[in-house]
């Protein structure tokens, strides 16, 4: 679905202007997206496997819930509508808490350039993995592993090609951010 985002300049600030998000991926324009990490207190991470019709890496296993800003829209509460609308649980203002922005530059072909500052919050998941509902469109299957597996299979000697590839530092921050919580 296209939706009207914020363009953002090299650094993340807001340029003022907007542009359908075909566009800014189809011109590498800088725009906002969340990222959603949930962990359980007894060191799981919920990971996402993205939708097979996805343009992006299909079918690879990606953040909790991630999406797109739309123009206007606070972060956090962008964050809350998409927990929503891609597994179902309703956050209240409050129990995200952000741990950073990272940009990310990812060239897919010739028209799809992806430059965005992914907004990343964590959350305690306090329900069962069969109580979330995915958004069938977007979201293949969810499920939960133990920080253990997700740091061995993202960074460390595992490191299988079955996630979207953010990067090991990214992950790396991820997982401590994680660990400091249990």
């Amino acid at each position: 679905m296209d939706e009207l985002v914020d363009i953002l300049d090299s650094e993340g600030n807001f340029t003022g202007k907007t542009a359908m998000k075909s566009i800014a991926h189809k011109k590498g324009l800088f725009h906002p997206t969340v990222h959603v990490w949930f962990y359980t207190k007894n060191g799981q991470v919920l990971i996402q496997q993205r939708g097979k019709d996805k343009d992006i890496h299909p079918l690879l296993w990606d953040v909790s819930v991630a999406g797109h800003v739309g123009a206007g829209e606070d972060f956090e509460t962008s964050a809350i509508r998409e927990i929503s609308e891609e597994i179902g649980l309703n956050i209240y203002p409050g129990k995200l808490e952000k741990i950073g922005v990272f940009k990310s530059i990812q060239r897919h072909h010739d028209n799809l350039i992806d430059c965005e500052f992914h907004h990343t919050f964590l959350c305690e998941l306090k329900v069962p993995l069969h109580e979330l509902k995915k958004q069938d469109a977007e979201v293949e299957a969810l499920d939960l592993i133990s920080l253990i597996q997700f740091s061995e299979e993202t960074w460390g000697l595992a490191h299988l090609k079955k996630y979207v590839p953010h990067g090991v530092e990214y992950y790396k921050e991820i997982i401590k951010a994680i660990k400091k919580r249990l």
